[in-house]
């Protein structure tokens, strides 16, 4: 059994499907693809249709209607005939491996869910053996399930998005065998994570009394622009999604004070429950850390939201309660569409204007809510100053004996 592999990523055409439901309307299933269009694009692939459907909710059968099956098989079919062929659907939500079978049994093509997009996307980022490792478990536990179908559409199946990460299927063996090969590998890998973490943990405890402040928040909001400011480093940075995957850790000394900060993996809708267990050692410095910087993308129309999945995920590690400072990067992106004089219908958040949206619930947060431009370097003296005095804070509380603290130095004097 061939493990995955990454190969040089090549260019395919892709179709994206989702569904529009009671509980997401047309507008949120837009949002949604075009979402999925940027991981598609990120992993690779050109998307050049997309097909929705409404439902009560997705069919537990093939995901989507007879109908739309059919109308998306004789797409495929009129695209192959002008010799435009089509790569693979992708499927806006993951999929059972029932609805998979079902769907491949109509479509005879590629077949690809949200998730095993994500899981793509991973195995291309992911550059150290750590994050390698996490990556591999996570697919593993996505293919188990899905073991009978890898192995009866071995030959169609073979390869991820553009070619980039190998789910092979077992090949020459039979499924049993491949089924306790596939355990035993996860198994491995489990230790090998325990080993990196128990690695890591000692890392963190030599890391001496520091503060630690980790950047958080959706992906491709600027973390990694972020983080490069702050701690004048080059970490990678790029405007696709889950540009950064591995941890990042950094010595920053703002005025007199020093502090760790840390710049992880950007979260994302309806990420793959796998993949948050599998990265639990690399979010473990989430876990660890003193302060939250959630930074946000304010000239996305869907922020709030963003922030939301965000909360979500944070909770869902046990992060509920730690000292949080908002951070609205890219305000010079920041657009409004201005509503005509003889317009009364009320303003809604699209139409208010940067400096109205500050003044909304943005407003009661005070100093725990800033407004910058990563890229422009705006305001970023006031998120130092306010890290400054949040850091020496707690700091005081955390180590009071620790003599650094106590030299002169002006509270204003941030650098």
């Amino acid at each position: 059994m061939k493990e995955f592999v990454i190969s040089e990523a090549q260019t395919e055409t892709a179709i994206l499907v989702g569904v529009i439901t009671a509980d997401q309307d047309e507008r949120k299933t837009d949002e949604y693809l075009d979402e999925l269009a940027f991981l598609a694009e990120t992993a690779g692939a050109k998307v050049v249709k997309r097909f929705t459907q409404r439902l009560n909710m997705p069919n537990s059968v093939s995901y989507v209607g007879k109908g739309k099956l059919e109308e998306l098989a004789e797409y495929v079919k009129n695209e192959e005939d002008a010799e435009r062929e089509v790569g693979m659907i992708i499927f806006d939500d993951e999929l059972s491996p029932r609805q998979i079978r079902n769907i491949e049994k109509v479509l005879n093509i590629k077949i690809l869910d949200r998730t095993s997009l994500i899981l793509d996307i991973f195995a291309m980022r992911a550059q150290t053996a750590d994050a390698k490792t996490q990556v591999e478990l996570a697919q593993y536990k996505y293919m188990l399930p899905r073991l009978q179908r890898l192995w009866t559409h071995l030959e169609r199946q073979g390869g991820g998005t553009g070619g980039t990460v190998g789910l092979r299927g077992p090949g020459e063996t039979q499924l049993e065998m491949d089924r306790r090969i596939i355990l035993n590998r996860m198994s491995l890998l489990k230790d090998r994570l325990k080993d990196i973490e128990k690695q890591k943990s000692t890392q963190r405890k030599n890391r001496g009394q520091l503060i630690r402040v980790a950047l958080v928040g959706y992906t491709n909001v600027g973390k990694s622009t972020l983080m490069n400011l702050l701690a004048k480093s080059d970490v990678f940075a790029e405007n696709k999604l889950f540009a950064t995957l591995d941890t990042t850790v950094r010595k920053v000394v703002i005025a007199n004070l020093p502090l760790l900060l840390t710049d992880t993996v950007g979260f994302i809708r309806k990420l793959p429950t796998d993949l948050i267990e599998s990265f639990h050692s690399t979010l473990e410095e989430v876990l660890e850390a003193d302060v939250l910087i959630h930074v946000v993308d304010i000239s996305h129309p869907n922020f709030e939201e963003q922030i939301d999945v965000v909360n979500k995920t944070l909770a869902d590690l046990g992060c509920s309660g730690k000292p949080v400072i908002l951070v609205f990067n890219k305000i010079d992106a920041y657009t409004f569409v201005k509503k005509d004089d003889d317009d009364l219908t009320p303003k809604t958040k699209e139409n208010l204007t940067l400096e109205e949206l500050m003044k909304t619930w943005m407003a009661k947060m005070e100093d725990n809510c800033l407004f910058i431009s990563a890229c422009n370097h705006t305001n970023l003296e006031e998120l130092k100053d306010v890290l400054y005095k949040k850091v020496k804070q707690l700091h005081v509380q955390k180590y009071p004996y620790n003599d650094f603290l106590y030299q002169t130095y002006d509270d204003n004097d941030v650098k």
